[in-house]
């Protein structure tokens, strides 16, 4: 799966009392959108690793999307 980025993207994610809260600028919902709507179309048990290595703010929690059934 190919991951596509948008000039200029932000994303953080941080959990606040047990809740997990994503927080992006415009270019990083695009983004994120275009990433979902490309690992819906991948097998079972494909994922997205996010974390403040190769694309969160710093300070974020990592997140893991998973595709299911």
């Amino acid at each position: 799966m190919k991951i596509k980025w948008e000039d200029g993207f932000k994303i953080s994610v941080r959990v606040d009392r047990g809740t997990a809260v994503v927080s992006a600028n415009r270019e990083g919902l695009l983004s994120l959108a275009e990433q979902l709507a490309a690992l819906a179309k991948e097998t079972q048990g494909s994922h997205i690793h996010y974390d403040e290595n190769n694309s969160l703010e710093e300070g974020s929690a990592e997140l893991i999307i998973e595709r299911t059934e």
